[in-house]
């Protein structure tokens, strides 16, 4: 068996390949100014209901103290969270959503909603359910192990 046809191989390319088109998609129906990567800490901030420091925020999204801070200061610009100093260690920052923010998280919410639809159609319940105990294994995986 050839290495590009292995199990172990394809899904690794099927996994790259769904984020890539996932992501593309997505920034196209999210509201003008919004990315895909700014949705996911607007969602966070918004299913949660906390104030997080930046640094908490890189790690659970999994990317550098530098690339959250980009994308921090993109959503500050844009009014959509307020960074402020941590009232108890003034070496950290709070960052929190802003009523704006909750709006625009609200509109992209709202224009996701005809994808997701779109997909919940297409596959069912039953299906997505079958996918998670291996994708969930291999999250957990790749996080014991990086």
């Amino acid at each position: 068996m050839s290495r590009a046809h292995r199990p172990d191989v394809q899904v690794f390319a099927e996994i790259g390949i769904i984020d890539q088109l996932a992501t593309t998609r997505m920034d196209r129906l999210l509201p003008n100014g919004v990315t895909s990567a700014q949705f996911s800490v607007l969602n966070h901030l918004a299913v949660h209901g906390l104030e997080m420091t930046p640094a908490s925020l890189a790690d659970t999204f999994l990317v550098t103290k530098g690339a959250m801070t980009n994308i921090l200061h993109k959503l500050e610009r844009q009014g959509l969270v307020a960074v402020t100093g941590d009232a108890h260690d003034g070496r950290k920052k709070r960052v929190s959503l802003t009523g704006a923010g909750r709006a625009a998280y609200e509109a992209s919410v709202a224009g996701l909603r005809p994808m997701m639809e779109s997909m919940r159609e297409a596959f069912t319940q039953e299906e997505f359910q079958d996918a998670l105990p291996f994708l969930n294994a291999l999250r957990v995986w790749l996080a014991e192990t990086r």
